[in-house]
């Protein structure tokens, strides 16, 4: 028989290619998406879609009560970490008490394992390379928010014995991505301007570092941990392990894409200058060896968004916290 794995934000970027692969894995799929940020296209054909939000505890009491879900995958979330200080009350009612929605059905219907995306951006800065070692210290409601379903995850563990795998996912990227929000997803934001002819816009000098991490290294690994009886319980940073300038980023996707190479310096943000983790302990729990670099993913990348076309940056509608806000996000 079938497990069925309920999989929030499948309608998303993450979400939709491990919706593939457990698929693959001859799972039942059923994804939950209120397709704020993802697309119903995103969605494999062989998963039952279900549009809705976490917020909502009724439907998701209702989702529970008619399947037998072993397994949950909680992707859905507003990732938008700088953006996340201006807009605080839909951070923390969507990304946190979204999750806790979950984790209560989680353990009134015995679900096997909740598996959670965190972030890096729990660690803050100045704690390189980043281990799961390290004592989170987020300077973000985005990360602060990510840290309170990890520390509710690990309560409700001792209280009640849901198991959990945590994964710290960073700066991944590849198909499926939503390069139209101008917010979050820098490749993809770079992508966009290029496609419609405009310069790549960057915030301060350029010369923060992040470590891009493509979508393939990523996805079979979170898909297949709820088999890896090793990792519940436990916390993993995942992802690539080579840290870029954001210049040096933009420099390779024009080379690739073969466009000028056009960028604009904006006003510097709010944000970690430097972030890179270890992923040894994930390494040595799962048993994996990334398989792409920096170049090769972005060709993916952008092989696809040629496809679908070049994707319009809309305003988020509802900013709480006008000041300090960079001029570029303003209406």
């Amino acid at each position: 028989m079938k497990q069925t794995c309920l999989i929030t934000g499948g309608a998303g970027f993450i979400g939709a290619h491990v919706t593939r692969e457990l698929i693959k894995n001859q799972y039942t799929t059923i994804v939950l998406d209120d397709l704020s940020g993802g697309f119903e296209e995103n969605i494999p054909r062989e998963a039952q879609f279900i549009k809705g939000s976490v917020t909502d505890h009724e439907l998701i009491n209702k989702i529970f009560e008619e399947n037998t879900i072993s397994y949950v995958f909680h992707f859905a979330a507003y990732a938008a970490e700088g953006l996340s200080h201006f807009i605080k009350r839909f951070n923390y009612y969507n990304n946190l008490i979204g999750s806790v929605n979950l984790i209560n059905a989680s353990v009134n219907f015995g679900v096997k394992c909740f598996v959670f995306t965190s972030s890096i951006a729990v660690y803050g800065t100045n704690q390189l390379p980043m281990k799961e070692s390290t004592v989170p210290l987020p300077e973000d409601p985005y990360g602060i928010a990510k840290y309170a379903v990890e520390l509710d995850l690990k309560e409700t563990n001792k209280m009640f014995g849901l198991n959990y795998i945590i994964f710290r996912p960073h700066n991944v990227y590849g198909e499926y991505q939503n390069i139209g929000d101008k917010y979050r997803n820098v490749i993809g934001i770079f992508i966009n301007n290029l496609m419609q002819d405009k310069p790549m816009t960057i915030f301060g000098d350029g010369e923060q570092t992040r470590a891009f991490s493509y979508i393939g290294d990523i996805a079979p690994i979170i898909s297949s941990s709820i088999e890896v009886k090793e990792a519940y319980n436990d916390v993993f940073n995942i992802g690539a392990d080579t840290p870029y300038t954001i210049n040096q980023l933009a420099e390779v996707i024009s080379r690739i894409m073969k466009k000028p190479f056009k960028k604009i310096h904006l006003a510097g943000r709010n944000e970690v200058v430097h972030a890179y983790a270890d992923h040894e302990k994930a390494k040595t729990v799962f048993n994996y060896e990334l398989k792409y670099n920096l170049e090769h993913g972005i060709k993916r990348q952008v092989e696809w968004a040629l496809k679908v076309g070049s994707k319009k940056s809309n305003d988020f509608s509802n900013i709480e916290i006008e000041k300090n806000l960079p001029s570029s996000w303003r209406k």
